[in-house]
């Protein structure tokens, strides 16, 4: 089922679809839309993850790094029901 995200860029807001088929999450997604290789964030992601004791530490190292990128406002838009 593919979803929709909603998301800025440089201040620019921009909407995306999304199936998780091709992507392991939201983030990828719209790194992917804009071009931007994830090569090297991933590395530090890792080294992340592993020296931490708890997900905040990766979440917040994300959220940071993504910021730094020019995104911000990240979400699913959620699907009305009365459409369907």
């Amino acid at each position: 089922m593919a979803r929709r995200i909603t998301y800025k860029f440089k201040k620019q807001a921009k909407e995306i679809n999304f199936a998780y088929d091709k992507f392991n999450n939201i983030h990828e997604a719209v790194a992917a839309a804009e071009g931007i290789d994830l090569t090297s964030y991933h590395m530090m992601e890792q080294q992340v993850v592993m020296t931490s004791k708890g997900k905040s530490a990766a979440r917040d190292f994300r959220d940071k790094e993504f910021a730094k990128m020019g995104f911000s406002d990240i979400y699913y838009i959620k699907d009305d029901p009365k459409e369907s």
